[in-house]
């Protein structure tokens, strides 16, 4: 008879039902409820509802959006990062302490200063208006919202893996005769692309649900530059909940699947990375 040895870490059990009650409550009843909604409308009324040209041209928008603002993200992302861990200058703290104002910047607040900012007759917005260049009330305001509230997914996830990293391979690379160019490509970039890529699925994740930064700056002008999140409150708003359940059923099953992949993704370089080192 085989006695099956106690857990080094008691309390198994109640953690896991708390865990398991917690994440049912929050997570997994709320989006039942999006499927069992959805369910009522019949294959030909939700297939209507989620593929009008108002639905297909909010659909191009959030998508193409949310993935051109965590692709810029990640490249400022890794240069922010960079700045603050590998140099030492005046202010810096106060420069760490900047990257993290999207997390407690209010959207709205976020939404407004945004708009003020880059209208015909903000700051920004007025020299490049006379360059023909508008960004207010365009899908290009949405796109500099979306990389605004990004960009601390990918520099905080970035920065704890340069801090980490071990300089003497650095130094081994330069011994070799790399360059400075080869050094990151062969040596940092293998090592930061798992990091890197999370960045980029937070902070895409993140461009997908926002609203209240993007309502103000876009306009909302359907089929120019009404986002998804902003068409689901506008059937709200207009009692159609099967039309708003139909959409966000859309957005949560792309989602999930554009997560999922970007995660296999992920789990594969770092596989790739481990073997070769």
């Amino acid at each position: 008879m085989v006695l099956k040895q106690p857990s080094p870490l008691p309390g198994f059990g109640v953690t896991m039902g708390f865990t398991l009650f917690y994440l049912s409550v929050l997570v997994l009843i709320p989006l039942s409820t999006i499927f069992l909604k959805t369910a009522a409308m019949g294959w030909a009324q939700f297939w209507h509802t989620v593929t009008g040209p108002r639905e297909l041209a909010s659909y191009r928008l959030s998508f193409s959006a949310a993935f051109l603002g965590a692709a810029v993200n990640s490249v400022f992302g890794v240069i922010v990062a960079w700045t603050l861990v590998r140099y030492r200058f005046p202010f810096k703290r106060v420069l760490d302490a900047l990257v993290d104002l999207p997390f407690a910047l209010p959207t709205s607040v976020a939404g407004i200063t945004l708009t003020a900012i880059y209208a015909s007759s903000g700051w920004v917005g007025a020299p490049l208006a006379k360059l023909w260049i508008k960004v207010a009330f365009t899908p290009l305001g949405v796109t500099v919202a979306l990389i605004f509230v990004g960009l601390p997914f990918v520099v905080r996830t970035v920065q704890p893996v340069l801090q980490d990293f071990d300089a003497e391979l650095e130094e081994a690379a330069a011994t070799l005769g790399a360059s400075r160019l080869q050094t990151f490509r062969k040596v940092i970039g293998p090592a930061l692309f798992p990091a890197l890529l999370t960045g980029f699925t937070l902070a895409f994740a993140r461009a997908l649900g926002e609203y209240g930064s993007v309502v103000f700056i876009s306009g909302n002008m359907p089929m120019k530059t009404e986002i998804v999140p902003l068409l689901i409150m506008t059937k709200l708003e207009e009692f159609d909940y099967q039309g708003a359940t139909a959409l966000a059923l859309v957005m949560l099953v792309i989602s999930f699947l554009m997560l999922l992949t970007i995660n296999l993704i992920q789990k594969a370089s770092g596989q790739r990375f481990a073997v070769s080192h």
